[in-house]
């Protein structure tokens, strides 16, 4: 979100739009990467999928502790942009595609999140069927982001000003996101939910 913000606020709106999509499509490319490697993997040491479970899990753990821990101080720090190098919106996208592949923490978060949500019925699942569900998954994660990065890019200068000056909404906003993170984490143990 923030690389959409900097490009809006540094460039112009259409430079947040094509960052958003450049974010999309690399999202896009790692969902069927995971989805032709994780899937062949599964088929092959099916307790792979419960060992990815607990890894993914305590990932969203430590994501979502590590968002409620740092939520006073990240709120304290004013969200500033410096003046960009202006690009055309082509060469935006292939920015925004290689910032989604090269970010450790996405490529993290498809090979540690996607699997717990696989449904694997012992030796019974084909492995296309299983590379269907982490392709679906894998491309719903990036949609579901395009919306709300494009409301990021047109509202660019305004949230900016608008986030630096409530600093306690900032607070919860984080709280409630780390507490949505732990409770995924706990519902996939537990089927709560």
């Amino acid at each position: 979100m923030l690389y959409v913000l900097s490009r809006s606020v540094g460039q112009s709106r259409g430079a947040g739009v094509a960052s958003a999509v450049g974010l999309a499509v690399g999202g896009i490319v790692l969902a069927v990467a995971t989805a032709l490697g994780l899937g062949q993997l599964f088929m092959e040491v099916p307790e792979l999928v419960i060992v990815l479970k607990y890894f993914g899990s305590a990932y969203l753990i430590w994501l979502g502790a590590g968002m409620i821990l740092n939520a006073k101080a990240e709120a304290s720090v004013d969200l500033k942009v410096q003046s960009v190098v202006r690009r055309s919106y082509a060469t935006i996208v292939w920015q925004g595609i290689l910032v989604e592949l090269l970010n450790p923490k996405t490529v993290l978060f498809f090979a540690l999140f996607l699997p717990p949500f696989v449904g694997m019925a012992g030796d019974q699942t084909a492995p296309v069927d299983v590379q269907s569900q982490l392709l679906v998954l894998g491309i719903l994660v990036p949609l579901t982001a395009v919306p709300s990065d494009a409301m990021i890019a047109f509202m660019g200068g305004t949230l900016t000003h608008s986030i630096n000056h409530r600093r306690k909404f900032r607070e919860r906003l984080a709280w409630v996101g780390g507490l949505i993170l732990i409770v995924i984490a706990l519902n996939l143990h537990f089927g709560f939910l």
